[in-house]
């Protein structure tokens, strides 16, 4: 039996126009005279080149047309390389090979085999820069980035969403939150932007819907339905705009935003989905809470692959590369996977140490990965983040520094120069109220990273 329920409702294909080459009739000689005057001959000629230039373009729409799929690929490579070449010209330092090493790095990035290793040049943080506004009255559930990391967007567990300038660290747009008895956002409990900043989506905690806005404007376009439990978590497919969604409805769904259109249901998990994250390929990585299981989604092939860790809730999973991943939860264990292995590559207990007051682990709530590098940073429920390295074949976790801080560090992500590293603070963990740190503050906190000169 199929994990995936796919929408049979949209059977028919994609409809193609071809061109249509109606034949032409021929034209009438006039026979009754044998000289005609100069207004009939400027007219056949004007004919006669009008027709020519049609045949040219018929025959050049012919030529188009028998083009075979190996002349179009090889076509497209060369714009391409032409397209890379110029913007490697463009950057200030442009070295000889830049596009070899490019497009070695594009490839490696594809099989999942590309591995920076940058995180022995990160020494310590700069004083952090504190990001609040009168919008978010309550805990910061979730951040994100846009692919040029100039725009960040932050939501909160008031209902409210914020649109910041990363550089000039000011307010741009904001929505408040609203009211039970309102219409609009109740709890944002998750965003993804899409990759060229077209699309924000907002997993609306009070209204079970998959909330589409404008990601420039911040103007509502519409509302995807289908989930019948609260959105939990959001991923756009790199370069795409198919959206995954998790649910506490155990299900994760398929969306097309160009046709703003339900593709297809994956079940499998025995809780509600916590987290998900994808890349480039087409699949989705989840993690299904107190069920204890990861599951990889591939979404052509219509399996699954299933990993089981952890002693208690796994909250987070995030994809270092397209092969390897991290995940953590409630137990305090900070694991690092690969697609390959069913156990992890490693586990660092009590990554964050332990609770005082009940000598219980210190519970793990987010994550972050600089993209095919081999730098992470996890932060805990007493508000420290610590940077990690990946050790050779990601076999091992090494403690680089931390960061202090006060609250629930409910979101981290890392701007995609790996220059700094942005968390979402809250008094309550972003999945619930179970208890409160009154002492924290709501707010976003951007750290600067300080790596050494010879990068």
């Amino acid at each position: 039996m199929s994990f995936f329920i796919r929408n049979k409702q949209n059977s028919g294909g994609i409809k193609r126009k071809f061109n249509q080459h109606i034949k032409k009739k021929g034209k009438k000689k006039n026979i009754n005279k044998s000289v005609p005057d100069d207004n009939e001959s400027i007219a056949s000629t004007d004919e006669e080149i009008a027709e020519e230039n049609q045949s040219r373009n018929e025959e050049y729409e012919s030529e188009e047309e028998e083009e075979t799929a190996q002349e179009k690929r090889i076509r497209l490579a060369k714009q391409y390389l032409a397209q890379i070449e110029e913007e490697e010209k463009d950057r200030a330092e442009f070295e000889e090979g830049a596009v070899t090493k490019r497009l070695r790095e594009e490839y490696l990035e594809e099989k999942g085999k590309l591995r920076k290793t940058v995180a022995s040049n990160y020494i310590n943080h700069g004083e952090p820069i504190i990001l609040k506004c009168k919008e978010h009255k309550s805990s910061i559930t979730c951040l994100c980035l846009s692919s040029n990391g100039r725009f960040l967007y932050s939501g909160s567990k008031d209902g409210s969403l914020v649109k910041w300038s990363l550089k000039e660290r000011t307010k741009l747009k904001a929505i408040k939150g609203k009211r039970k008895s309102q219409d609009g956002i109740k709890c944002v409990q998750c965003l993804a932007i899409s990759t060229d900043n077209k699309f924000l989506v907002v997993g609306d905690n009070g209204s079970k819907n998959v909330m589409v806005f404008c990601g420039n404007t911040l103007n509502h376009i519409k509302n995807l339905q289908g989930h019948r439990g609260n959105i939990t978590c959001l991923v756009f497919r790199k370069e795409t705009h198919t959206l995954y969604s998790g649910s506490e409805d155990r299900s994760v769904k398929v969306w097309n935003l160009d046709d703003m259109a339900y593709v297809e249901s994956l079940f499998g998990h025995q809780n509600g989905i916590t987290s998900i994250d994808a890349l480039t390929r087409e699949r989705a990585i989840t993690s299904g809470g107190f069920d204890g299981t990861i599951r990889i989604w591939k979404i052509v092939e219509e399996s699954q692959l299933i990993f089981n860790g952890h002693g208690s809730s796994i909250d987070t999973v995030k994809l270092i590369n397209e092969e390897h991943f991290l995940s953590c939860g409630a137990d305090g264990q900070l694991c690092v996977w690969g697609c390959l292995k069913k156990k992890p590559l490693c586990s660092v207990l009590d990554a964050h140490g332990r609770d005082k007051s009940n000598n219980q682990p210190m519970w793990i709530s987010s994550i972050a990965t600089l993209l095919n590098t081999d730098l992470v940073a996890s932060g805990s429920q007493n508000g420290v983040i610590r940077l990690w390295q990946c050790g050779d074949s990601f076999r091992s976790l090494n403690p680089l520094f931390e960061i202090e801080l006060t609250g629930f560090v409910n979101a981290l992500c890392f701007t995609p120069d790996g220059t700094h590293l942005i968390a979402g603070i809250g008094q309550e963990h972003r999945l619930g109220r179970w208890w409160r740190i009154p002492e924290a503050k709501n707010v976003i906190v951007i750290i600067p990273l300080i790596q050494t000169k010879n990068k």
